[in-house]
């Protein structure tokens, strides 16, 4: 991977079977990302299990177990460089379980490629992952209109299709108008490196241009030091060592830091990346490091670090809004989830429904409701059962989105809009 390019974090989302994996083996393959020895191996094992040409999906799916159901369950993080960036593809969410992944810490995407098979349109997990990018400030959404190869390449097809995506972006207020919407087949490769002559009818941008041409986000280098802690190890001869990503900011050694909502702080005696010290790390990194002073039983998963001076908040209530997108009832007041909030799961209480929102428009759309219930965007006051350190969304994004889960699946995300501190 060349370290001077910028980087992107991008998500592959759309409906389970449209897709998704075989596009990123795909992507992975044509950018040299992937060694073709793998590849050959990924085939033989295929054919032999009777489902050959899957060795794009395969390279994906590691698991043994998961290629004897033919399912893809988690795609970990898969790196690949196009001309103008290197990008890491965060989770695509197929089923349900595994959209917290989308929208808890690391996996922040700052583009989207949304995947929707030109044989089947939107499909109801088309509806919930564009809903999702929408209240997760996905920027840019690239539309794949795949599986083109099994509706013969028709241009009325993909025509419907585009139809049917562009009603639903506009019902979110996506702007419609800089997407790009490319037919592509990732099983047999049109589209996505090279041009196909199969679709002679279509003259936009094919899919690694589209990529290239994404615009840059700006690293928030210069935002406060936010660093969820995701564990707390105990290493000989150097101490306590937290590990976490840094979302926003920089820690540099000699920092006094604190820990939210721990309470506890100190100076940054090392940090070290892939095995190696350095003197300070950047938003992206994932870093172990020492801090004088604390102890193992100090601080926690679900920790942030920040700076002394300026904590990072902790919150006794506060005020988000979310978007319901399955709950077999009715949500009323009183609702005890648990919140996913970067590396945090929290039990908390929603104390009131304080408006219903219109989610084409932004709108309020009835204040204090009864109940919400799948399909609903809403404004709700949370009052986390324990103390929890989250952002307001406009501030510091990274530590401003939640999901929130109860019986074993997502059943709403949200952005929180303000914080009251104890």
């Amino acid at each position: 991977m060349s370290e001077d390019k910028p980087h992107q974090n991008l998500a592959i989302i759309g409906h389970v079977d449209h897709g998704k994996s075989t596009l990123v083996g795909r992507l992975l393959y044509e950018t040299g990302s992937v060694p073709e020895h793998v590849i050959e191996q990924h085939k033989e094992e295929a054919e032999e299990k009777g489902k050959g040409g899957f060795e794009f999906a395969y390279v994906m799916d590691n698991l043994a177990e998961e290629r004897e159901r033919g399912v893809t369950i988690d795609i970990a993080h898969q790196e690949f460089d196009t001309d103008e960036y290197y990008f890491t593809i965060v989770d695509c969410p197929g089923h349900r379980d595994f959209v917290k992944n989308m929208i808890t810490g690391a996996s922040q995407a700052d583009n989207a490629v949304l995947v929707v098979a030109a044989d089947d349109g939107v499909a109801p997990q088309t509806q919930e992952h564009v809903f999702l990018a929408r209240t997760l400030g996905i920027n840019e959404l690239i539309v794949g209109v795949n599986k083109m190869d099994v509706v013969d390449y028709q241009e009325s097809t993909y025509k419907e299709v585009v139809g049917e995506v562009k009603d639903l972006l506009n019902q979110v207020q996506f702007n419609t108008e800089d997407a790009s919407f490319i037919p592509i087949s990732a099983f047999e490769g049109d589209n996505i490196a090279e041009r196909s002559e199969n679709t002679d009818w279509y003259d936009g941008k094919i899919l690694l241009e589209a990529l290239n041409s994404l615009e840059a986000p700006e690293p928030p280098t210069n935002a406060d030091l936010r660093l969820p802690i995701q564990d707390v190890y105990t290493i000989s001869g150097i101490g306590t060592v937290p590990v976490g990503r840094v979302e926003t900011g920089t820690l540099n050694t000699g920092d006094n830091v604190s820990f939210q909502p721990s309470d506890v702080g100190g100076e940054v005696k090392t940090i070290e990346m892939h095995h190696e010290e350095v003197p300070k790390a950047e938003p992206g990194d994932n870093v172990g490091f020492n801090v004088r002073g604390i102890g193992k039983d100090d601080i926690r998963r679900g920790d942030v670090c920040g700076p002394a001076d300026d904590p990072p908040s902790v919150a006794e209530t506060f005020t988000a809004q979310i978007v319901v997108m399955q709950h077999p009832s009715v949500i009323t007041d009183g609702y005890t989830p648990v919140f996913h909030a970067h590396t945090a799961q929290v039990a908390c209480t929603i104390e009131s429904i304080d408006a219903k929102i219109d989610p084409s428009s932004g709108e309020v759309a009835e204040e204090d409701p009864d109940f919400i219930q799948s399909g609903d965007a809403a404004k709700v006051t949370v009052r986390p059962q324990k103390p929890l350190s989250i952002e307001p969304a406009s501030e510091i994004p990274e530590l401003g989105s939640f999901a929130i889960r109860d019986m074993g699946q997502t059943i709403a995300a949200g952005q929180v809009l303000s914080v009251n501190e104890p």
